[in-house]
């Protein structure tokens, strides 16, 4: 049997509502009743439902985020835009990072981790659609990009196929006809994941384009870091391989990609077009300008966070799981030919 808030106030030698102040973060607890408290709270493993924090109120006024890396440009501007966006409902997020590990992302859903919230936007990067009933039971939550689709939960994601086709396409508008692509998956086992999604997309646009591919031009492997960017344009000069343009699958690897080919002496776009996705605020300041996909990012915090809510306060019967897609739209900028005069991002 679970520990009760019972057991934690016996054992701490204090009062139900002495537990509850320190676990809703009343500043009337003094420090050292605060510490014994939460050292009862570890040891016992209790974990105060997820949808019923304060005895009084049922809410802490604070959701969790869990992402696999701050380190990623993405999660990094999502989690701002998930803060900006709950703070607009006065709430606080309490930000927990998984490094993309399975038993952490596993940990977050079944452990005590993420303790003390009202509810949970969850981005997995591990655990997929195999994995869907582990969602099962846990709410409020709100799942985020591309590893499970129709679980349980509300889902807020992205256009990535036909996100990445526009880009292809955009590409292919220019006059290009050797489009590299950078990012895409060694495994196409798992069909639902983000660089699967998108390779979809490029094949799409290319075969439409009545294009003949051409699998060199496709670096498989990695992660999608600038040094794999880098690596992936040193691979095709190194190999002689001819390319008129490049589709990075995020911008990071384009920003790599964008400094390897201004060491090889080659201009951007005259000689290489260039396009990434994400539209992070790093590709408004590089030189040339990045060309992104904008997957909707504010669009996805925003509503995820509206739907969290909405589940939060949700009485009676729960109603049906829904489903979102954030628009995408094309930033062009200098990378692909296209002045700007934008420089830095969106206010």
């Amino acid at each position: 049997m679970s520990p009760t808030i019972h057991d934690v106030a016996r054992a701490a030698g204090v009062s139900i509502k002495t537990v509850s102040n320190v676990v809703n973060d009343n500043p009337k607890v003094g420090p050292e009743t605060r510490l014994r408290v939460h050292r009862i709270i570890e040891a016992l493993g209790y974990r105060p439902n997820l949808s019923a924090r304060g005895l009084r109120s049922g809410k802490s006024g604070v959701i969790g985020l869990a992402v696999p890396s701050l380190r990623e440009n993405y999660f990094a501007e999502l989690a701002d835009s998930v803060i900006r966006a709950a703070k607009k409902h006065d709430l606080r997020v309490l930000i927990e990072q998984t490094d993309g590990d399975r038993q952490q992302e596993i940990s977050i859903l079944t452990g005590g981790r993420m303790r003390f919230i009202d509810g949970l936007l969850f981005s997995p990067a591990e655990i997929g659609q195999q994995d869907v009933d582990v969602l099962s039971g846990i709410e409020p939550i709100v799942l985020l990009g591309e590893r499970i689709f129709g679980g349980p939960t509300d889902h807020v994601t992205m256009h990535n196929t036909s996100s990445a086709k526009a880009a292809t396409e955009h590409l292919l508008d220019l006059g290009r006809r050797r489009i590299a692509l950078i990012g895409a998956s060694d495994s196409a086992d798992d069909a639902a994941s983000s660089a699967n999604l998108r390779e979809r997309g490029y094949h799409q646009a290319l075969a439409e384009a009545g294009i003949e591919e051409d699998p060199r031009l496709v670096i498989r492997g990695g992660k999608w870091t600038r040094e794999t960017g880098l690596d992936g344009v040193r691979h095709f000069i190194s190999n002689g391989i001819v390319f008129d343009a490049i589709f990075a699958l995020n911008d990071t690897l384009a920003l790599g990609a964008l400094r390897a080919l201004v060491h090889a002496g080659l201009r951007v776009p005259e000689d290489v077009a260039l396009i990434g996705f994400d539209n992070i605020d790093e590709g408004s300041f590089s030189i040339p300008t990045l060309t992104s996909v904008d997957p909707g990012r504010l669009e996805i915090a925003e509503t995820a966070v509206d739907l969290l809510i909405e589940r939060i306060n949700e009485k009676g019967e729960r109603s049906a799981p829904r489903t979102v897609k954030a628009a995408f739209s094309i930033i062009k900028r200098e990378s692909t030919g296209f002045a700007t005069d934008d420089a830095g991002p969106p206010q």
